[in-house]
C-alpha cells in the first residue's frame, strides 16, 4: 500500500508521524512519500523537500515565494500520478494542500485533508472548494465536523492528539513541586503569548492586572511560562518596569503545561493555549488585542460568536473573552478574581472541561487511519460519532 502525505510546518510533522505509526501497526509493508519533517522521516518517509518548503507566512512572503510554491505543487502532482498512491492525505498547510488535493482527486486519486481550516468561522464559501478538494475531512473538533455535515462534505471527527496526550487525571501539587512553588495558596498561570506581538499588545496589560491582583489575594503567586528564549528576554525587560512584583512572579522558560496544571486560574491570550488550559481542566479569561486595522478587518470577516476554543467547542460561554478595548487591566483582575475567590466555581468549571476532555480524547491517530485506510480501500468511511452527538455548528 502507497501513501502520499504532505504536511507544512511543525505540527503537521507532529501529527503526520503518528498517523504513519498506526498506519504502519496495521500494514507494515506501507510505503509513504511526499513532503514532511524529522519525525515522519525517523518513520520512513522519503520526503522530496524539507518541511520548511511550505512554512511560508505572511502577504509579503507568500507573494515573494508564491512562484517557487506552484513549481513545487506541480512537482509533486507529476511525483504523485507517478508513483500512483491509493491514497493522498494533506495535513494542514490548507492553502497548498487542497489545490494539490482537487488535482490529484480529479486524476483519480482519493483524497483526504487532516486539520480542517478555520472555515467555519470566516471565508465559508471556501466549503465549496474544499468539497471538490476531498473526499473525506479529519477534523480534531465536533463543531468542526458538524460544519461539514451540514454543507454534506463527507467529514470523520478523529478527536484532538492534544487530548489523547494529556491526562484526564492531574496533579496540581506535583506541577507546583516541579515549578518550585511555594506553599498552597493560589498560583495564577499567566500566559501572554508566543509571538513577539502578543508580548508588545498584552504584556503590560497582562502585568498591571497582576498588579491589581496581589492587592486583592493575599498570598498569590504568578508563574509565567515564556514560549521562547526571545519571549523571556522580552518579559524579563517588562518585569524590570514592575518592582511590586519582583517577588511574587516566576519567570520560567517553557513549561507551560506545568504552569497550567499547577494553577487556580489561567490568563491567557487567545489560541491553542485555551484549548491545552481547557485539556488541564483549569479556569480561565481569555484577553486579546491586535492592531486597530486588524481588528477592524476581523470584525467584518470572523462570523462566529466567541474566539476561544472552550467557549467554541461548548457553544456557550463557559469562560470570559475580552477583546481588544474591553482587555483592561481593570477587568482582567475582576474576572480572574471571580475565579481564584470561589472554589465551587472552579470545581464546577473543572468538573466540566474534564468532560470535555473525554469527548476529545478519542486515540486521533488510530481514528485517522482508520478513515485513511478505508478511503485506500474504496470501503465504506467508518462510523466515527453516534448520530446527535456533534454539538450545533457556528
Amino acid at each position: 500500500m502507497r501513501v502520499y502525505l504532505v504536511a507544512g510546518e511543525l505540527s503537521g510533522d507532529i501529527l503526520g508521524a503518528g498517523l504513519m505509526r498506526a498506519l504502519k501497526s496495521r500494514h507494515p509493508d506501507i510505503e509513504f512519500r511526499g513532503i514532511g519533517g524529522p519525525r515522519m522521516i525517523a518513520e520512513g518517509f522519503v520526503s522530496l523537500y524539507p518541511l520548511e518548503t511550505l512554512s511560508v507566512m505572511g502577504l509579503v512572503e507568500v507573494v515573494k515565494h508564491l512562484p517557487g510554491l506552484i513549481r513545487v505543487r506541480r512537482h509533486l502532482r507529476r511525483d504523485a500520478l507517478a508513483w500512483q498512491p491509493d491514497v493522498m492525505v494533506g495535513i494542514d498547510a490548507p492553502d497548498f494542500t487542497l489545490g494539490l488535493e482537487r488535482q490529484l482527486r480529479d486524476s483519480g486519486i482519493p483524497t483526504a485533508h487532516y486539520v480542517s481550516p478555520s472555515v467555519w468561522a470566516w471565508r465559508q464559501g471556501r466549503v465549496k472548494g474544499i468539497a471538490r478538494s476531498v473526499n473525506v475531512m479529519m477534523t480534531f473538533l465536533p463543531f468542526e465536523a458538524a460544519f461539514y455535515e451540514r454543507h454534506q462534505v463527507p467529514v470523520a471527527f478523529v478527536g484532538h492528539p492534544l487530548a489523547d496526550e494529556l491526562p484526564l487525571v492531574n496533579d496540581r501539587r506535583a506541577a507546583r513541586q516541579t515549578l518550585d512553588l511555594a506553599g498552597d495558596g493560589p498560583v495564577l498561570a499567566m500566559l501572554p503569548g508566543s509571538r513577539a506581538n502578543e508580548i508588545r499588545f498584552l504584556g503590560r496589560t497582562f502585568l498591571d492586572s497582576a498588579v491589581r491582583l496581589i492587592e486583592r489575594i493575599e498570598g498569590l503567586q504568578v508563574v509565567i511560562p515564556a514560549a521562547t528564549p526571545q519571549r523571556h528576554e522580552e518579559l524579563a525587560a517588562l518585569l524590570k518596569e514592575y518592582p511590586a512584583l519582583t517577588s511574587r512572579v516566576r519567570l520560567v522558560n517553557g513549561q507551560s503545561r506545568e504552569a497550567m496544571v499547577a494553577s487556580d486560574a489561567v490568563l491567557l491570550a487567545s489560541g491553542t493555549a485555551a484549548l491545552e488550559a481547557m485539556l488541564c481542566h483549569r479556569p480561565m479569561v481569555v484577553a486579546y488585542r491586535m492592531a486597530p486595522a486588524t481588528h477592524w478587518l476581523a470584525q467584518r470577516l470572523v462570523k462566529t460568536e466567541w474566539i476561544s476554543l472552550p467557549n467554541l467547542i461548548a457553544r456557550e460561554t463557559l469562560v470570559p473573552e475580552l477583546i481588544q478595548d474591553a482587555a483592561t487591566p481593570e477587568a482582567i483582575a475582576e474576572r480572574l478574581v471571580t475565579w481564584l475567590g470561589d472554589f465551587q466555581a472552579r470545581q464546577a468549571i473543572e468538573s466540566r472541561f474534564a468532560a470535555m476532555h473525554a469527548q476529545l480524547q478519542r486515540c486521533a491517530s488510530e481514528r485517522a487511519a482508520d478513515t485513511v485506510l478505508a478511503l485506500a480501500q474504496r470501503r465504506s468511511l467508518p462510523q466515527q460519532v453516534a448520530p446527535g452527538e456533534f454539538e450545533k455548528a457556528p
